[in-house]
């Protein structure tokens, strides 16, 4: 008698006992589905002195911003510092992020008071030839031009000149007076 033959009254019995037990076992019962309960109701009280708000408070801070007043006369103007100067490597005109963080914090300010118009000064340090830093002191205001120009600054009130080595902000023969005197300076010139 073969494997098969021998196996199959077995296998017909286990199976079977299989079914019997599956079908005998516990019985599932399915709940009635619950009813639902009623949130219970919550009263806030109203905060006395609570002021409602329906948009951001930006038009207070606009109206602020707008409100500051500049002085009229262009010399006081220039004696407060509003704007900064930019500062650059030795003979070099490209921006350095210092100089970018700091034109942008100029450009910020020349955005909330569009009438102003300035300057932009390119000066250099006393190394080189009177020509070459005329040119490099050139390069340099029109990088700081091109630049807040960039950040939304109108170009039209941006005017350009370079002085070169000829109007140096530091006195000296040494690389701490040179640094100071590698930088693009703001004159206001209009307000």
């Amino acid at each position: 008698m073969s494997l098969t033959k021998r196996l199959a009254p077995g296998m017909v019995v286990a199976l079977a006992i299989m079914i019997a037990a599956c079908a005998s076992g516990p019985k599932a019962t399915t709940a009635p589905p619950a009813e639902p309960q009623a949130e219970p109701e919550v009263t806030i009280p109203p905060i006395e002195d609570e002021e409602v708000v329906s948009q951001p408070p930006t038009d207070s801070v606009i109206s602020e911003v707008e409100s500051e007043e500049l002085p009229s006369d262009i010399q006081e103007l220039n004696r407060r510092g509003y704007l900064k100067d930019a500062f650059f490597d030795t003979d070099r005109y490209e921006l350095t992020p210092e100089a970018r963080t700091v034109l942008e914090s100029d450009s910020a300010w020349l955005q909330r008071f569009p009438t102003v118009e300035i300057l932009v000064e390119g000066h250099c340090d006393e190394r080189n030839t009177r020509e070459y830093n005329l040119a490099l002191g050139e390069r340099r205001a029109s990088a700081v031009r091109d630049y807040l120009a960039f950040l939304g600054v109108a170009a039209s009130r941006i005017q350009i000149r370079s002085y070169g080595e000829e109007r140096p902000f530091a006195l000296g023969h040494d690389e701490s007076a040179w640094v100071l005197n590698r930088r693009a300076h703001f004159v206001i010139t209009a307000n």
